[in-house]
């Protein structure tokens, strides 16, 4: 019989949380910390030395015996240096563990091994982390012991952000700022700040980790490049909520708990539409906490993963043929005495505040469409955006039959007189209750759709940072905000607020309703209609990156002192660099597995099947379908051949580019192209090889044999 497991008594277990400082913490001091989180401000350093002192304590209290400075560099992943809290021997020999304040408030990271796109040389060391008071530290276990993180941003000695976090706490400072001047519009003098709340969905797949050890391209690259299909995909929609496998059931069960101990919701899990694939949800939390929640749930899934003799998957197309997988951000803005905004309540053409809100978001998206859809690029997420499995590169709003159908009127007429309301859903069975339904349904197709008090942006790929599409949320939507409270403040002051914010919703609704789709956004019809409306349609990362460098960009950016231009340029230069890079280890990948694996192990097959044709002649029998293989195979292996070689020749010449941008869009156009002309023939002939000789495990195995 398994063990009861207590989820209250583990829960956030392993994180200094509120209650710990509170039963820590001398009052004052409690004080002065929640009075930092809530209006920010500096700690004192008497008080930073009382708050590490404590921090300390706990930690090596429950093991720990290092503290780390835990951030969050532009490689799109965590990094953390160890420092042990021991200090110099006291005169009896006695070792002493300290931690001071200064060593809880900063740290000094080297600066130049990190991304950061030109604003640091290798010779350009420095650089500084600091600490994020509103994320809680926590404990992390694994063989080095039990380390001590505290959640820091990370900057360079010159000040511009090298780092995820960063700019988020300041887009989300921004979009606070002007959401609260719209609330106060309507009389809302309570809350004191706007939070943006996220719940971050993690897809990822499981495979045999004795199985991805033996494929080459899993281990440096993340996903198959080559594989043919397995006889078995996802077409029978078998997989997606079906029964959980007991060896997954037994990943799951410990991949909550290690949450659960760290803090972090995990409250959904179920499979996925692919096989191995699978699916975990959180509760929604403040944006920068999900942010890094999410990082945490990445590391943990990888982590669990290796005690059960498996390996988590999470670039977004780890297998060809099957859905890839996506991380749906959801977002939404609620004021710190509990209103959300985006909650239209039962009759949301009466709700004037709710459709103001909504209609700065519709232009915000409008307007920032392009930026939206570079915060979700990835060279990974390339393989997924478009595919008709994930939602489409263009961007679009989806509302719903009945939020679609009040914006209409409110078109048309400028007055929303009437609501679609849900009705009842009769099930024609006695013994199951009718229910209301909803008043719209969803749209999975819709890369931003409105979910019924919240929008789910759909286009995130599965291994990314949430921390930029947010960042840009928050930027996007703050800037309508203000643009709007700048007008309708001085209406106010003149006594006609609500003549102008009727007028300004009808405006905004009328001017930017190109944006919003409530339809297949799969379909041929829709990509050639959003072509008609203008709307931008970037189809791969390297097409989205300069975006951000725009004279609009900079503008929205710079004006909430999110990004300065320069952090803009660095980002966009790395950008290109993490593709070139990305895609030239894809491409030495294919070349060295071809050259070393496969080409070699067609030859001997096809030895023996020349050695059959032999045998069956000498048998005085015409070998006509000994001969058909060997030729078939024959012809796949020279056009492997001849692939190889045009691969490498390609891959020389990118690396030759020392343009970023255009070594990036060489990558993309050329290199790429000669990728897929060498994989073509490669999983042709896994189909004819005997399996016995087929030297990696195939599609079927890797997704089935769990």
């Amino acid at each position: 019989m398994s063990e009861v497991l207590n989820v209250e008594e583990i829960f956030a277990s392993k994180v200094f949380t509120f209650g710990k400082m509170k039963e820590r913490l001398p009052k004052s001091v409690y004080r002065e910390v929640r009075q930092l989180m809530d209006w920010g401000g500096e700690l004192s350093p008497a008080s930073a030395d009382v708050v590490a002192k404590a921090m300390k304590d706990w930690a090596v209290e429950n093991g720990a015996t290092h503290y780390t400075h835990w951030f969050q560099p532009l490689t799109g992943i965590t990094a953390e240096k160890h420092d042990a809290f021991v200090t110099h021997p006291d005169t009896d020999g006695k070792m002493i563990m300290e931690f001071s304040g200064k060593e809880l408030i900063k740290g000094e990271p080297d600066a130049s091994s990190f991304p950061s796109g030109g604003l640091r040389a290798t010779f350009e060391a420095r650089g500084y982390t600091a600490w994020d008071v509103t994320s809680p530290a926590f404990l992390k276990e694994d063989a080095t012991g039990v380390i001590l993180c505290i959640p820091t941003a990370f900057c360079s000695y010159t000040g511009e952000a090298l780092d995820k976090k960063t700019p988020l706490l300041r887009s989300m400072e921004a979009v606070s700022q002007q959401a609260l001047r719209i609330v106060r519009l309507f009389g809302n003098d309570r809350a004191t700040k706007v939070v943006a709340n996220v719940g971050a969905e993690q897809e990822y797949f499981l495979v045999d980790r004795e199985k991805y050890l033996r494929r080459e391209d899993l281990v440096f690259a993340g996903r198959t490049l080559f594989g043919a299909p397995a006889p078995k995909g996802q077409e029978l929609e078998d997989h997606y909520f079906g029964t959980i496998r007991e060896r997954v059931g037994a990943y799951m069960k410990d991949l909550n708990v290690a949450l659960w101990k760290l803090g972090v919701t995990a409250r959904t899990q179920h499979n996925e539409a692919a096989p191995a694939q699978h699916e975990l949800a959180p509760v929604y939390e403040t944006a920068n906490i999900a942010v890094d929640h999410n990082q945490i749930v990445m590391e943990t899934m990888k982590k669990v993963a290796g005690r059960h003799g498996l390996t988590c998957l999470l670039h977004e197309k780890p297998f060809a043929g099957v859905n890839g997988s996506g991380k749906h951000n959801n977002w939404s803005l609620c004021t710190d005495d509990g209103v959300n905004l985006l909650d239209p309540g039962e009759t949301p053409n009466e709700n004037i505040q709710f459709l103001l809100v909504l209609a700065c978001i519709i232009k915000a998206v409008d307007i920032h469409a392009d930026l939206l859809r570079q915060s979700a690029s990835d060279v990974g997420n390339d393989h997924r955006l478009g595919g008709h499995e994930a939602p489409p590169s263009i961007m679009s709003v989806f509302l719903g039959e009945q939020l679609e159908d009040v914006v209409k009127q409110l078109v048309e007429t400028g007055e929303a007189a009437r609501c679609i309301e849900g009705g009842k859903l009769e099930t024609g069975v006695s013994t199951l209750p009718d229910f209301q339904k909803d008043a719209t349904d969803r749209n999975r197709t819709s890369p931003f759709a409105f979910t019924g008090n919240k929008f789910e942006f759909r286009m995130v790929g599965s291994s990314d940072s949430v921390a930029s599409p947010n960042t840009t949320l928050n930027a996007i939507v703050a800037e309508a905000f203000c643009e709007a409270a700048d007008v309708l403040e001085k209406a106010r002051e003149a006594g006609n607020l609500e003549v102008a914010v009727h007028d300004m919703i009808k405006e905004y609704m009328t001017a930017h309703q190109r944006i919003i789709f409530n339809g297949d956004g799969y379909s041929k019809e829709w990509v050639e209609e959003a072509a008609r409306r203008g709307l931008p349609n970037f189809r791969s990362t390297v097409e989205a990156a300069g975006t951000l460098t725009t004279e609009k960009a900079v503008k929205l950016f710079e004006k909430f002192g999110i990004f300065t231009r320069v952090e803009l340029e660095s980002r966009e230069e790395i950008i290109y660099e993490i593709y070139a890079k990305t895609i030239n280890i894809e491409a030495l990948t294919m070349i060295d597995m071809a050259g070393k694996r496969y080409i070699p192990a067609v030859v001997k097959y096809s030895r023996l099947v020349a050695q059959a044709v032999v045998a069956v002649r000498e048998a005085g029998l015409e070998p006509e379908a000994q001969a058909d293989l060997l030729r078939e195979v024959n012809g796949n292996l020279s056009a492997a051949r001849r692939a190889l070689e045009g691969l490498k020749e390609a891959a020389a010449q990118a690396v030759a580019i020392k343009n970023a941008r255009e070594q990036a869009f060489f990558y993309k156009d050329v290199v790429m192209k000669a990728m897929e002309e060498l994989r073509t023939p490669i999983d042709a002939l896994e189909m004819m090889v005997d399996k016995e000789i087929w030297p990696v495990p195939s599609y079927g195995e890797l997704a089935f044999e769990i």
